[in-house]
């Protein structure tokens, strides 16, 4: 998945979605799209003693923390009010976020600890990579296959999917533990997320190193 190739072709449409939101400050927008994220991450890990139909809500509040992460930025271009301690705010409160939707899905005990711990690795350095790259100079890399748009949707669809095949369809499985099996190993589908993260995670921050230091002038 790389949805940041189509970040232009949206523009118009985020902004229009915007409209209602341009009396508010960015950075409330800003709160408001994590507060969502740990709401979600808290009915996650309240999955473990209760029931996993709560995997829906989740889903719909991290659909939510996305658009309205999506929207800060918009309204902050839009209204004039775009700076350097909105952008700051911005990334501290989305990595904040990402850790606190990984930790309430790890607990949730749909997913294997340390999947989920190796994702949230590959999360970090994912971003880090791309504000190293506009620590250097070379403006920040939004590009690879693992930007934020991604992670988000791919969490969102993972817990839709966990709360969809929860419920008594003929087709889900019978082992709610273990919706795949590969080698014997049972996963669940947080856990092929996670494993998607691990992998697209650690090409993604690899492929922007490379692409930055490729562009600095050699020493």
């Amino acid at each position: 998945m790389v949805l940041e190739g189509y970040r232009a072709r949206v523009r118009p449409y985020v902004a229009r979605l915007a409209r209602p939101f341009l009396g508010w400050e960015p950075d409330r927008l800003s709160l408001l799209a994590l507060s969502l994220a740990v709401a979600a991450a808290l009915l996650a890990a309240a999955v473990r003693w209760s029931t996993p139909l709560l995997f829906l809500p989740v889903s719909v509040l991290i659909f939510l923390s996305g658009t309205f992460d999506v929207l800060d930025g918009e309204v902050a271009r839009s209204t004039g009010r775009a700076g350097p301690r909105g952008d700051l705010l911005d990334h501290v409160f989305d990595r904040y976020a990402d850790f606190a939707i990984v930790v309430g899905l790890a607990v949730s005990s749909y997913a294997n600890p340390v999947l989920a711990l190796l994702a949230l690795a590959s999360l970090l350095l994912t971003s880090y990579m791309g504000t190293q790259a506009q620590a250097v100079g070379q403006g920040r890399a939004y590009a690879g296959l693992l930007a934020r748009a991604d992670r988000l949707v791919v969490l969102a669809a993972a817990a839709f999917l966990e709360f969809d095949w929860s419920l008594p369809w003929p087709w889900a499985p019978s082992e709610p533990w273990a919706r795949f099996h590969v080698g014997g190993i049972g996963f669940t589908v947080i856990d092929v997320a996670f494993v998607y993260f691990v992998i697209a995670g650690q090409w993604t921050a690899f492929a922007r190193a490379r692409r930055t230091y490729r562009a600095l002038p050699p020493t």
